[in-house]
């Protein structure tokens, strides 16, 4: 049964002029939807680990699968090995492997915990404000779409998680104005920042900007006490500070400081792409979109049609919470749930700008679905929200993107079945496509060996349980500098590998993902000048991706037998 409870407020409770008697529905009092949220956990956790084992040797993933083996190993975060992340996912991962054992299986297990954390939050906060039938229905499509689509090991899905918390304590805050409360929420925004500097930061300035409005025009905002706001700077501070005196005593504190900073000067500007970009090439947009019959262009066009309106969610908020304020301003914030929409359209505007600072493909609003899809619990069904038009259109919308997302989801999960399986030297994983990589590196290599594998494919150090002979896992042109791949070149001629494995053609894909990438940056290459010098081919190997690497030994040695 259905609940619409008024929590029972202190005397010195934040309120707000011209709003009635808060009746925002207070689900967590509910038992019956207590049940729904452990229930959504449960099955979004069972849905999610059916794609533990599917892979398709993803570029990014082994960035904090090897940098989280390197820690296994000994080896010190910055100090030792570049990465321009803040440290939490590495360190996160490096203890479950600690616990669990060192495995695919278990990276992939985290991570389906990680994303069935999302829909229980994203479920109660919707309800609040939107009928059971809808939060249920937009959570249901965010766990079907939002991981699913890039089942991967990366910081980005561990941060949301902790944007998610963060956010659903900062509302519990709202409606108690209890100092529990407002601790956990400084505690998690600060802990996102160490997850993602970029995601933290925005955070921040989103439930900034939305307590100033609650400030300016509420009633007592006695949030902002001294009592509040030492409470909210202890919240804030632990977990920087631990950060700090921990690299501080692995003697790494200023490299950790100038690799938090490093992306100010150098990410951006390689990895600048238009609103929305999907990464899709001419000749797959071609056959998406203008091949086949009318009706398979209708159902690739749907399948295709989520990166068109998604990346639109966020701006939607920021008008949101534009609108709000100017109904505050005027006097006019007479909906009782005011402050709950401020504060959530607020902390959207404030993760609009940590994408748009950062890399604004599409993608990166997947990561925060969890969090833009509230936005859509409030089209379909927001109560005192909504315009007429929405209102009016809410059936449509609501039908036209589930039938997207749905069909979108169907397709995911038919990947999930792959068709290949290797054995590798971290578990087993499937592909959907045939991979040679994998099984020759095993046979010429043994486990801990270095090797190095140049451009950009980390995944294959950590699945053939190989080592990386330099402090880098990767080199992107245009976003490294030529100090750093001068620097990777000096460190593997001081003790050159038996086998490299290298992808001559990788400058070629640049322009698909990184399409801003200067044509200066891809001009010279020591580093491949280098291989041509002091390697030979050996094998031509494909990958899951389809693309081609040169197995290559040194011209020292002779090639191993196939």
């Amino acid at each position: 049964m259905e609940t619409a409870i008024a929590e029972t407020r202190p005397d010195d409770a934040i309120s707000f002029p011209h709003a009635r008697e808060n009746v925002t529905r207070l689900p967590e009092r509910s038992p019956a939807e207590r049940s729904i949220a452990l229930a959504i956990f449960i099955l979004s956790f069972l849905y999610l680990c059916v794609f533990r084992r599917a892979t398709w040797i993803d570029l990014d993933e082994g960035i904090i699968l090897q940098g989280a083996q390197r820690i296994l190993d000994g080896q010190v975060l910055y100090r030792d090995f570049f990465s321009f992340f803040t440290p939490g996912s590495y360190y996160l991962l490096a203890l479950a492997f600690r616990v669990f054992g060192d495995s695919y299986l278990v990276a992939h297990t985290l991570l389906a915990l990680v994303g069935a954390g999302f829909s229980p939050i994203t479920y109660l906060l919707s309800r609040r404000v939107c009928g059971r039938q809808a939060s249920l229905l937009v959570t249901g499509l965010m766990t079907v779409t939002a991981v699913p689509l890039r089942f991967v090991v990366l910081h980005n899905w561990d941060s949301t998680l902790w944007t998610c918390l963060a956010l659903y304590c900062v509302v519990r805050l709202l409606e108690t104005s209890s100092s529990r409360w407002a601790f956990a929420a400084a505690s998690f925004v600060s802990i996102t920042g160490l997850f993602e500097q970029s995601k933290g930061a925005g955070l921040l300035l989103g439930l900034g900007l939305g307590f100033l409005i609650i400030a300016l025009y509420g009633e007592r905002p006695n949030v902002f006490n001294v009592r509040y706001l030492t409470i909210i700077a202890v919240g804030l501070a632990w977990p920087l500070v631990i950060t700090l005196i921990y690299f501080a005593s692995q003697h790494a504190l200023g490299e950790m400081l100038r690799s938090w900073f490093w992306p100010l000067q150098h990410y951006s500007t390689a990895n600048r792409v238009p609103y929305g970009h999907g990464s899709l090439t001419d000749e797959i947009r071609q056959n998406v979109f203008h091949t086949g019959s009318l009706g398979i262009r209708i159902l690739k066009a749907m399948i295709f049609s989520s990166p068109l309106w998604v990346p639109v969610l966020p701006i939607l908020g920021l008008a949101f919470f534009v609108r709000l304020s100017v109904r505050a301003f005027r006097g006019s914030c007479s909906q009782a749930d005011w402050r709950y929409y401020v504060i959530i359209a607020g902390s959207i505007s404030g993760l609009l700008v940590s994408v748009v600072i950062v890399r604004v493909d599409y993608l990166h609003f997947i990561f925060l679905q969890p969090i833009f899809f509230i936005l859509l619990a409030w089209i379909i069904d927001g109560r005192d929200i909504r315009s007429r038009f929405f209102e009016r259109a809410a059936p449509a919308i609501g039908l036209l993107f589930s039938v997207s997302l749905l069909i979108m989801a169907l397709a995911v999960f038919f990947q999930a079945h792959a068709k290949n399986t290797y054995q590798t030297r971290r578990g087993p994983v499937s592909v959907q496509t045939r991979d040679t990589v994998i099984d020759y590196v095993q046979r010429q290599t043994s486990p801990g060996e270095k090797m190095l594998i140049y451009p950009y494919q980390p995944t294959y150090y950590y699945l053939t349980a190989t080592n990386s002979p330099t402090s880098f896992e990767y080199y992107q042109a245009g976003m490294h500098t030529y100090a750093q791949l001068n620097e990777m070149v000096r460190e593997l001629s001081l003790d050159p590998p038996r086998f490299v494995l290298y992808q001559p053609t990788f400058a070629e894909q640049v322009h698909i993902a990184w399409p801003n990438t200067q044509a200066s940056a891809l001009a010279r290459d020591p580093m491949a000048d280098y291989i041509m010098r002091k390697y030979q081919r050996c094998a031509v190997l494909t990958s899951a991706s389809e693309w081609q690497f040169l197995f290559m030994a040194r011209r020292d040695l002779t090639c191993p037998n196939n």
